[in-house]
Parts: structure tokens; C-alpha cells; sequence
């Protein structure tokens, strides 16, 4: 009988081995399954981390004042004797609040400037598109000066017409 255990222990320890070999590779398979995963995650991770998740919009821009003048009729130069009026509605657009009550504080000293600049124009000189453009832009820079000595000018972003006749 001792020859017949012989070869019975033999032929068990290889078919333990086999198993054995069978967990070993397959738990060096998962620890690598497991290393990869873990390395691209912290690999993704550490990649977004360094980028803003998103942009965040800028708050919208406060909408314009726009701040309406009474209208004015003043008499214009005439190089042909007859006399020719103007009569024009004004409106500023205006950055915010505050420079509207400047300028309602100031409005007498404001309308005097507008008048006298107006006052001082030739009909000719007004009827083309050209020459209203260039009146807007002339009460831009009288309205913007400073009403004080030592105050800053206000700021204005656009004179517009509401009115504009020449008579």
C-alpha cells in the first residue's frame, strides 16, 4: 500500500498548486484592475481641479437713465434777413441715477449753456444729418462741463433728439 499513496500525494499537491496559481493570478489581476482605476481617477480629479468647474456670467449691466429736457425755441443767426426759430426736445442718456440728480440741481445753469450755444447757429448749418450729429456731440461736451470750480464734469453718454424743427 505504500507504493499506492505515493503517487496519490503526487497527483494531489500538483492539483493544489494549480488552484493556487489560479487565486494568485487572479488577485494580482483585481490589485491592478484596482491601481488603474484609482490612478485615472485621481489623475481626472486633479486635472479638473485646477479649472473654475464654470464661469460665472457678469451681472448685467444697470440699464440707462434717460433723463428728458423741456423743450427749448430759440432764434437762430440769419444771413438772409429773415428770422428762423428752432424749436428742439432734448433727452440725455445717462450711466446712472445720481448723475441725473447733479445735473436736475444744476439744470437753470445747464439750460442757459444749451440756449446760448444754440442761439449762436445758422439754419444752413443745421439741416443736414451732419450738422446734427455735430450739435449732439457740441451739447454732449456743454452739458458735461463742470458746474462748479473744482467739481468733476459729469459724464454723459449720448445727447438725443426727441424734437428738431427749423422754422
Amino acid at each position: 500500500m505504500a507504493t499506492t499513496t505515493a503517487p496519490q500525494a503526487a497527483a494531489a499537491t500538483p492539483a493544489k498548486s494549480g488552484k493556487m496559481k489560479r487565486i494568485l493570478v487572479i488577485a494580482v489581476i483585481a490589485i491592478l484592475a484596482a491601481g488603474v482605476a484609482g490612478g485615472a481617477t485621481w489623475f481626472f480629479m486633479s486635472r479638473h481641479a485646477g479649472t473654475p468647474a464654470a464661469p460665472t456670467p457678469a451681472p448685467p449691466p444697470a440699464p440707462p437713465v434717460f433723463f428728458a429736457l423741456e423743450p427749448m425755441t430759440v432764434n437762430l443767426q440769419s444771413d438772409d434777413g429773415e428770422t428762423h426759430y428752432l424749436r428742439i426736445g432734448l433727452t440725455l442718456k445717462l450711466a446712472d441715477q445720481k448723475t441725473q440728480d447733479k445735473l436736475t440741481e444744476h439744470m437753470p445753469e445747464i439750460r442757459s449753456r444749451v440756449l446760448l450755444a444754440l442761439s449762436n447757429k445758422h439754419p444752413q448749418d443745421l439741416a443736414p444729418l451732419e450738422g446734427k450729429r455735430a450739435l449732439a456731440e457740441e451739447l454732449k461736451k456743454l452739458i458735461e462741463q463742470p458746474t462748479e470750480t473744482g467739481s468733476a464734469p459729469v459724464h454723459v453718454q449720448d445727447v438725443l433728439f426727441t424734437e428738431f424743427v427749423v422754422q
